[in-house]
Formats: C-alpha cells, sequence, structure tokens
C-alpha cells in the first residue's frame, strides 16, 4: 500500500486540512503480504474519537494491513472536536466530510470509485456517531457505514457534555444535551425519518463492548433499528472502551461491508 499525508486547502472549511491516505497498489517484492491494485476500487473513511486526529488509526491499528488484504483505499480526515458537525459557529465539517472530501480525493486519487455501493464510512465513539450521520444524511454517497463503540445517543452525553463547547457545534441557545433529541444531530431521528421517507438505507454494522460504558446506547440502537425492521448486524461481546477491542472488531466491520 501506499500511505500519504495530504495537504490541502479545504474551501467548506476555509483553511488548510491534513488528511491521512491509504492507497492500494500492485507490489511483487513486498515481505510479509501481497498487494494487487484494480484500476478501480472502493474506499473507506475511517473517523476518529473526540481526543484524536487523523493520524489515530494508522498509530494504534493495523488499518494499513487490513486495507491491504482487501485492496481498498482508506481516508483518514481529522476534524477536531466538532462531532462531524457543521457547528452552530461557522466551521462545517459535516459538509467537508461528506461532500467536499469524497470529491477531493477522487479527483487526487483517479482510481477510487465513485459509486455509492464502493464507498463506506466507519469510525469509533464519536466517529461511531459522525459515520451512521454521515451516511444517513448522504445515502446517495455512502453504500455502508459502520461504528465501534459508538456515541450514538447524542441527547444522552452529559458525561461528555461541556456547556460551552456544544453550544459553539449544536447551537447558542443550547441548554443541555437532550434538547439534541428529535433534531438533524439525533442519528435515531435520522433513521426514523429515512424510513419514513423510503429513503434507501445504507449498510449498518456496529459493535459494543459489554465492558464499554457506551453498551446501553448501542443496544438501544440496535433495538431501534430492529422495531423500524431495518436490517443491520450488530455484535456485540467481550471489551471496553480501547484500542485494542477496535483494531480487532474494524476488521469484521469491513468484512460486513465488502461482502
Amino acid at each position: 500500500m501506499a500511505f500519504i499525508e495530504l495537504h490541502y486547502h479545504s474551501d467548506v472549511l476555509r483553511h488548510a486540512v491534513t488528511v491521512n491516505v491509504i492507497l492500494p497498489e500492485s507490489a511483487k517484492t513486498l515481505i510479509g503480504m501481497s498487494a494487487e491494485s484494480a484500476s478501480e476500487y472502493k474506499t473507506l473513511y475511517l473517523l476518529h474519537g473526540l481526543s484524536d486526529d487523523q493520524t489515530i488509526w494508522m498509530r494504534r491499528s493495523s488499518i494499513e494491513r487490513y486495507a491491504t488484504e482487501r485492496g481498498i483505499a482508506v481516508v483518514m480526515p481529522t476534524v477536531l472536536r466538532s462531532w462531524y458537525t457543521d457547528t452552530a459557529d461557522g466551521a462545517n465539517y459535516l459538509t467537508f466530510i461528506t461532500k467536499e472530501l469524497p470529491s477531493a480525493c477522487r479527483g487526487f486519487f483517479r482510481g477510487m470509485s465513485a459509486k455509492r455501493e464502493d464507498n463506506f464510512i466507519a469510525g469509533l465513539s464519536m466517529g461511531g456517531y459522525g459515520a451512521i450521520k454521515a451516511a444517513l444524511t448522504c445515502p446517495e454517497i455512502f453504500g455502508g457505514c459502520a461504528t465501534l463503540s459508538g456515541a450514538l445517543n447524542i441527547a444522552s452525553l452529559e458525561r461528555v457534555y461541556d456547556k460551552k463547547e456544544w453550544r459553539g457545534i449544536f447551537g447558542f441557545s443550547l441548554e443541555s444535551a437532550c434538547e439534541l433529541a428529535g433534531t438533524k444531530h439525533d442519528v435515531f431521528a435520522l433513521v426514523k425519518a429515512a424510513k419514513e421517507n423510503g429513503i434507501p438505507m445504507p449498510k449498518i454494522y456496529s459493535w459494543c463492548g459489554t465492558s464499554d460504558w457506551l453498551i446501553s446506547t448501542n443496544d438501544n440502537f440496535s433495538h431501534f433499528l430492529d422495531e423500524l425492521e431495518i436490517k443491520h448486524r450488530y455484535d456485540r461481546s467481550e471489551g471496553d472502551h480501547s484500542w485494542k477491542w477496535w483494531d480487532m472488531h474494524i476488521q469484521d466491520a469491513l468484512d460486513y461491508l465488502l461482502k
């Protein structure tokens, strides 16, 4: 695989951004693995958690090896602590992730397929929330999404709620996280609206560890999808909110999305 640290100017964000990219390549003299590259390949947009940046998946997991085995590209952007949102203070990170970034990457890297069924988005914790939100907001772009230990119920996250920070993200009149229930920031509401309006649903994969503080949120999301008769896969197993488990289960997510 080729690894590229991409720096370019984002018109949506109005400043320079850094994106880490893994690209398929054909190489016959690699030691320990083989690599083949098609003329057109699938892409995974892989999102970081609240405290991290675009480097974290490369530093804490074997995502390059997993991508090599599957012949896919992986795009890893940074969005700071934005919750993958077009924020109240004017930083349009959701638009950046869903619209500008895929278009820019296909311009820079000509082998990336533009087909919906060839584009996926996944993430952990805050990034798990962002992946579901992005896929449901722009179902015409992403054919599948995956969340690992996702912070999916945004309206219940008093544990990470800081009023000053969240007002800048979600709205300056915000007094409590619970006010986000039913809004465009609530993935439960986005799922329900997509179902009611007959919008094609992306493939959905989720995993959460039984010792993770977000397990009840992930259980509830899966039950909600079941109630709406939305096909998905939910794995709950041993694990907590840490990289040992995310590195393991991103492989399950890839296998489900790519099959």
